[in-house]
């Protein structure tokens, strides 16, 4: 009886969070108030796509271009080390060198700059949800709940119902700054910027005319040439390559190896505390997952630095076994705080636990996300929950060259398109952007601008180091692959 009891209780409590997560999306996305009761009075696709038309008033397309340093309220600086605030001090050296390493290697570690540059810009009102740092490098291969290896958006920290333009502008000057360390040309960059701007319009008309259930089902399976090494590399990237890679033999034992300072085993009693998240962990999880996570039991834990943007916060990784060396499972534990656009998003219908907000988020952008995909708290702290580096990768520097390049920004195009359009009203976004390439020159201009301002603040960034306002770990390694 108690059993069943429990299994109902955590039924409950997904029903309920699955209900809550549904009722923050619609309250914002419904393009006009609506009463509920037996009769609802919904806007035909017709009267969206003239409410998206109508928006133009608010922002002109051409005008979206705009952008002026001198703007600011912000000191660059100042607002990267107020927003490095909770942190493990001792750990941000390694996050400033990656940042030191190169302009693009900056642009990673500088969402919360961006965030605050966009704020004050005009937008159309209209919301999606929105990965937040929509980056080159935010996009990567890995395993679909079927088994299949899928490309997507696979990075969610910042993200938050917002205005859709938002992750367009940050992905356009990706393309430019990433594609510059690439050894593109400008006029190669302003091209992929052109190309992904206008891969997101067309392919948000053609989400607009989809059926509904079509679009929630829609998913990328194609192959490009950028993509080819990307999920080769996924490919390899299975748990039992990552025993071999991350793991050793100590006494009949696997544990994690030791490498100082970027991953290293933990005072027990911090190890222990990971470890005692994981019941409330399971309650995040459809009640079949967690009848499957059930089965795996902890073998050790360690402490890991992940990516560029992430170092200085809180990350764990669980080694666990379901019974058998044969079937590992490595699970990362990652701490979340706000997003970089909650101050200037403060009605935003997103979770107040931050690893709720970050699951859901990607499960709102994603049409199919990672089988263990939660949340936890620790210490009052809050964490996602999801599989370490199971069939994951991501773009390189090489793949960028040339037509790589090209061919890569029409792929973030559409899948940039298919978040925002599975979260938002792809009817309303489209009226907005028209059929012209009139947004998609206007996005070249902004790209460009915006990664010349980037290279200017890497350069204050750099001088910010030298005079030893920013302590650095040595050397900055290189920004690729990170």
């Amino acid at each position: 009886m108690a059993v069943c009891c429990s299994l109902l209780s955590h039924r409950a409590n997904i029903a309920f969070s699955c209900f809550s997560a549904m009722f923050r999306f619609w309250r914002m996305m419904l393009p006009v108030p609506a009463m509920l009761g037996r009769k609802l009075k919904l806007m035909t696709r017709k009267e969206r796509r003239q409410l998206g038309q109508s928006c133009r008033s608010k922002i002109r397309r051409v005008d979206q271009a705009k952008w002026d340093s001198k703007d600011r309220k912000h000191d660059v600086i100042d607002l990267l080390l107020a927003s490095q605030k909770g942190r493990i001090p001792s750990l941000l050296p390694i996050k400033w060198s990656h940042m030191l390493a190169s302009p693009f290697g900056f642009f990673r570690g500088a969402a919360p700059v961006m965030a605050a540059d966009l704020a004050p810009l005009p937008h159309t009102g209209l919301m999606a949800q929105i990965c937040g740092d929509a980056h080159v490098q935010n996009l990567g291969a890995f395993e679909a709940p079927d088994g299949r290896l899928i490309f997507d958006i696979n990075d969610f920290d910042d993200t938050i119902i917002g205005p859709w333009e938002w992750d367009v502008k940050r992905m356009s000057a990706s393309l430019v700054v990433a594609g510059r360390e690439a050894a593109n040309s400008d006029k190669q960059c302003k091209n992929a910027v052109l190309a992904f701007a206008s891969s997101y319009r067309v392919w948000m008309r053609r989400f607009s005319r989809m059926p509904m259930v079509e679009l929630a089902r829609f998913q990328i399976y194609r192959e490009i040439d950028p993509l080819r090494s990307v999920l080769r590399k996924a490919e390899r990237a299975t748990p039992m390559h990552n025993l071999d890679t991350l793991t050793m033999l100590r006494g009949g034992k696997h544990v994690f190896c030791d490498q100082k300072p970027t991953q290293y085993h933990l005072p027990q009693k911090e190890a222990d505390a990971a470890v005692s998240s994981l019941p409330a962990y399971m309650h995040t999880l459809l009640p079949e997952r967690g009848h499957f996570f059930a089965q795996y039991r902890v073998e050790d834990v360690a402490f890991r630095v992940v990516g560029t943007g992430s170092i200085g916060l809180r990350d764990y990784v669980l080694l666990m076994f379901a019974g058998a060396v044969s079937d590992p499972l490595f699970i990362q534990i990652k701490e979340e705080p706000a997003s970089a656009y909650a101050s200037y998003l403060p009605h935003s219908p997103v979770a107040a636990h931050q690893g709720q907000r970050v699951a859901e988020g990607g499960r709102a952008m994603q049409m199919q996300s990672d089988i263990f995909l939660g949340w936890t708290s620790i210490a009052s702290r809050h964490y996602v929950v999801r599989q370490l580096r199971d069939h994951k990768a991501s773009i390189e520097e090489d793949d960028l060259k040339g037509s790589g390049l090209l061919e890569y920004a029409e792929m973030c195009g559409e899948l940039l398109s298919k978040g925002h359009a599975r979260s938002g009203d792809p009817c309303a976004i489209s009226g907005y952007l028209g059929n012209s390439d009139r947004f998609d020159q206007t996005m070249a201009t902004f790209g460009i601008n915006y990664a010349d301002q980037t290279l200017k603040d890497w350069e204050k960034f750099r001088q910010a180091a030298g005079a030893g306002k920013i302590r650095t770990a040595g050397p900055g390694p290189s920004a690729k692959g990170r």
